[in-house]
């Protein structure tokens, strides 16, 4: 079997073990989830979600979080790693939006990269979830893990991964390959100990030994 092949087996086995999968962080707004996803480097989304809730029913655009101080934003997220500069960086987003965009999350990937603290992979989700632009694959630590398990990559840096992942899948669904890898990376395939037992895709995955 190809690479493409299986990666068309894999999409197909995934869809029908994850329906329903999407996103796991909450957010009303374009903003809210660019927000939220700053947020989420190196935390899980649960405890984005969390924190992020009772700050989003009062919070919702780039000009609202302008009316936080800095001060302010970081008592709200301290709970998160790095808070003091995500805090710097969710705010410099929002001065930058307000100032340079109108006050509107940008909807191209050139634009969104040249806010402070957002990379391919949180423009990736914010084009996708917010605006259904397919522009590419966002790379988190589940993505990579078994991009690499399912022999899909044999790359280490998140953007090769990323290229190796859009040349085998159809462009309308790269996002949906992101959040299909996600639901399996972290029910089934997680990354002391695969539940192979479970494993839908046990029977075409060549690191089934581990």
């Amino acid at each position: 079997m190809n690479i493409k092949s299986r990666m068309q087996k894999i999409l197909r086995l995934l869809k029908k073990e994850y329906p329903d999968t999407k996103t796991a962080l909450f957010y009303g707004t374009p903003f809210q989830l660019l927000a939220a996803t700053i947020l989420s480097a190196q935390a899980t989304d649960t405890l984005v979600n969390k924190v992020t809730e009772p700050i989003f029913r009062k919070y919702k655009t780039a000009d609202d979080f302008l009316k936080l101080s800095e001060d302010e934003l970081q008592l709200m997220v301290r709970s998160i790693n790095y808070y003091k500069t995500k805090t710097k960086n969710i705010l410099s987003c929002a001065r930058i939006i307000k100032e340079q965009f109108h006050s509107k999350v940008p909807k191209t990937m050139q634009e969104l990269v040249t806010l402070p603290g957002v990379a391919r992979k949180t423009a990736n989700i914010v084009l996708a979830e917010a605006y259904g632009i397919n522009e590419g694959i966002a790379v988190d630590t589940h993505v990579k893990r078994l991009a690499a398990r399912l022999g899909l990559s044999n790359h280490t840096d998140p953007v090769k991964i990323e290229q190796d992942l859009m040349q085998i899948s159809p462009n309308d669904e790269w996002n949906l390959v992101s959040n299909l890898l996600i639901s399996h990376g972290r029910k089934v395939c997680n990354a002391k100990k695969p539940k192979h037992d479970i494993c839908v895709l046990y029977d075409i995955c060549p690191s089934n030994d581990i």
